[in-house]
């Protein structure tokens, strides 16, 4: 069954940055639709990127408006990776930060945390 492990995440100062990876297993090739969700206490779930590949290259990213220009989405096919490079990181970034996949037409950012499959999550903290 597919599967998808994160990593990376940790405690940094604002300004700051980390690099979030996810493994994916249990599938053959490449999946269309993949994604990073955060989750922070007392807030939504937020779809914060998404990257959708079509016919084995990138066909589109998509971020949420609050990362616009700091986060950067990315994979390598061939390791069924997807990262996520956070930069100028605040305390607002901090959450649970989740990959995420979805098979089937790929849906837009705000509606990544309803994609099919999503990993257990890393932590990120941001102190001031």
């Amino acid at each position: 069954r597919l599967q998808l492990v994160e990593s990376g995440g940790g405690s940094v100062q604002a300004g700051g940055s980390l690099r979030l990876s996810c493994v994916g297993s249990g599938y053959d090739g490449y999946v269309d639709c993949m994604g990073w969700i955060r989750a922070a206490p007392g807030k939504e779930s937020e779809g914060v990127a998404r990257l959708y590949t079509k016919g084995g290259s990138l066909y589109d990213v998509e971020y949420a408006d609050s990362v616009r220009g700091r986060f950067t989405i990315s994979q390598d096919i061939a390791k069924k990776m997807v990262f996520l490079e956070m930069s100028n990181l605040s305390p607002e970034d901090t959450a649970m930060y989740y990959c995420a996949v979805d098979l089937g037409i790929c849906k837009p950012v705000q509606q990544v945390p309803a994609f099919e499959f999503r990993g257990q999550g890393t932590q990120v903290t941001v102190s001031s």
